[in-house]
């Protein structure tokens, strides 16, 4: 039986930041000298960024009550727990906004949910995101429930991956899948090149998407296979560890540099002939990585376009942000019935995760 998402929602947090704004904001640090300042205004412009939604007001010079991230112009390194804390207070409303969304959207009820996935690496507790979710939706109290954390960027794919698994192996399951992401509440505050690049792309957002059996009278995007593939090296380049204050995120240049050495010959072991794919899912985990991947798969501009809209209007928000591509995608009356669609993301290791899908379109 192939699964099918049916839906997906989306939420993002109340505040949303210039790239302008954030970018005068993190040079103005104090002990940042000119080539710090430099790097930051390089990395923060030529990030393809418009605009990008954060859980702190603050860091849009909002003065509220919470966690102390500044003080006046200056950012502040409070410690991983208070932190922490946050994270436990915001993110439970995102992962249930995107998913009453996504579930509104699906023709099905709460009642009908049989499986959550939920998925994050930016903070962790227990009970967790998905004892959250069977609470605030009201969902079944025996709904079987799977959290994947710490897999970064690429881990909607996995979630997505572990949904067709249950659909297929039992029909009559409805799988909620749930990524919530809030990177603003890691920043550091360091002139380090690595930091500030990861300063530079990093947003909050929230995706859910609900995965059934496929059915004519439901449009959606079948899931038709899915491949992992961790290449020779990059194992140091993409890293996210848990520091003192705050979990510290490690983005060298060479990330994109190996992702476009490599991206070819797996995206040909991964998807097949590249031809017949007729829209792409990419996660842009920053402009440069886009550019390596539409150049060496030689992708035409419009290609990425649905990813770089994404990018331009939220930044990266990690798992969350593939699943806005393709809701973006499934929105869009372009895709017709039976087109193909590629989707791939780039996680920690370096892991590049996959999955193919087509376009199905409700019969008349």
């Amino acid at each position: 039986m192939t699964a099918r998402i049916v839906s997906i929602g989306t939420a993002l947090p109340d505040t949303r930041v210039t790239q302008s704004t954030l970018r005068d904001l993190f040079a103005a640090q104090p002990g940042f000298d000119r080539k710090a300042q430099r790097l930051v205004g390089a990395a923060f412009d030529a990030a393809a960024i418009d605009t990008r939604h954060v859980v702190l007001p603050q860091l849009a010079g909002t003065a509220v009550d919470g966690l102390p991230v500044r003080d006046g112009d200056t950012l502040l390194m409070p410690p991983t727990g208070a932190r922490n804390d946050e994270y436990r207070r915001t993110a439970p409303g995102l992962f249930a906004a995107a998913s009453r969304a996504a579930i509104e959207g699906s023709g099905y009820s709460t009642d009908a949910v049989t499986h959550v996935v939920t998925v994050s690496c930016t903070g962790m507790f227990a009970p967790g995101p998905d004892y959250h979710l069977v609470r605030d939706l009201g969902l079944s109290p025996t709904v079987e429930r799977y959290h994947l954390g710490f897999i970064g960027c690429a881990a909607a794919i996995p979630a997505l991956r572990l949904a067709a698994r249950i659909v297929g192996n039992d029909p009559a399951a409805v799988v909620l899948v749930a990524c919530t992401e809030l990177c603003s509440l890691h920043w550091q505050t360091s002139s380090h090149p690595d930091q500030i690049v990861a300063a530079s792309v990093f947003a909050d957002g929230a995706g859910a998407a609900v995965v059934a059996s496929g059915d004519p009278s439901r449009e959606g995007l079948d899931l038709d296979g899915f491949a992992t593939h961790v290449t020779d090296d990059g194992e140091k380049d993409m890293a996210w560890t848990v520091g003192d204050s705050g979990f510290e995120m490690t983005l060298t240049p060479e990330v994109p540099r190996i992702i476009g050495r490599e991206i070819s010959a797996i995206a040909a072991d991964v998807l097949g002939d590249l031809a017949d794919v007729d829209a792409w899912a990419v996660h842009p985990g920053g402009r440069s990585i886009l550019d390596r991947v539409e150049s060496a798969l030689g992708l035409d501009a419009e290609a990425l376009a649905p990813s770089r809209e994404v990018l331009r209007r939220h930044g990266n928000m990690s798992s969350a942000t593939l699943l806005f591509i393709l809701r973006d995608l499934l929105a869009d009356p372009a895709l017709k019935d039976g087109d193909s669609v590629a989707a791939m993301a780039f996680g920690p290791g370096l892991t590049v995760e996959a999955a193919t899908l087509t376009a199905r379109r409700a019969s008349a």
